[in-house]
């Protein structure tokens, strides 16, 4: 099994950026796709981005594409998503998600292994 464990969140103001970053542990990390999932208050958890196991294919949530960008160093077993024009509407826990298919899917079903989350809060 895989261990994740995110940092980065914070507080920030509409407009800023932050960078999230996801740790990963016991498990051949550079066979994995990565995801990155957010639920906000209230609601479901939902698909954000998503990244192939060799880093060439990224996949984005339209709401995010553009604005969010995800990338991995295989050599650290990181993942990082950078999220720049932050909206009020990007607030909620953000989880990284390991895929042991590598396809890098938006499905949730396709995770195997979840993070605790890190919280991002967009102020106005």
């Amino acid at each position: 099994q895989v261990q994740l464990v995110e940092s980065g969140g914070g507080l920030v103001q509409a407009g800023g950026s932050l960078r999230l970053s996801c740790a990963a542990s016991g498990r051949t990390f550079s066979t994995l796709a990565m995801g990155w999932f957010r639920q906000a208050p209230g609601k479901e958890r939902e698909f954000v981005a998503a990244i192939t196991w060799s880093g060439r294919s990224t996949k984005y949530a339209d709401s995010v594409k553009g604005r969010f960008t995800i990338s991995r160093d295989n050599a650290k077993n990181t993942v990082y998503l950078q999220m720049n024009s932050l909206k009020l509407e990007d607030t909620a826990v953000y989880y990284c998600a390991a895929d042991p298919w590598g396809l890098g899917t938006s499905e949730i079903s396709e995770y195997d292994a979840w993070g605790q989350g890190t919280l991002v809060t967009v102020s106005s």
